[in-house]
């Protein structure tokens, strides 16, 4: 499983580029603490590479959740949305927030591996 990470804090595992998966990274849930509510995009919705695609909210803040690579809503996390804590539990399994059909896969090159997005995160 290949996941790339963006420097606004999501993961993106494009295995399969028509239903490319979403979410916050372990860092960014580590920050937020208790997630209490999620807003996901709607189902059909386009979004350019940066876009805000939703907002997650904790008991310390708010923060928008951006899309890392451009595409087209194809799903939604329903399981999140009727339990925002599995974005702390889960954050890289059963956490995921969206799927989306990518629009320019090569995008996916400008992001970073595993490796990189840790050294990252720990200089943030």
């Amino acid at each position: 499983m290949t996941i790339k990470f963006s420097k606004d804090h999501e993961w993106i595992n494009a295995a399969d580029a028509n239903a490319a998966v979403v979410g916050i990274t372990v860092h960014a849930q580590d920050a937020l603490g208790d997630v209490v509510f999620v807003d996901l995009p709607a189902v059909g919705a386009s979004f350019s590479q940066g876009d805000v695609a939703g907002v997650v909210e904790s008991v310390k803040a708010a923060a928008d959740v951006y899309i890392p690579v451009s595409g087209e809503v194809v799903e939604v996390n329903e399981a999140l949305r009727a339990d925002p804590s599995l974005a702390n539990s889960d954050p890289l399994g059963a956490g995921w927030f969206f799927k989306i059909k990518l629009s320019d896969p090569s995008q996916l090159d400008g992001l970073m591996d595993e490796t990189a997005y840790s050294s990252f995160a720990a200089s943030a």
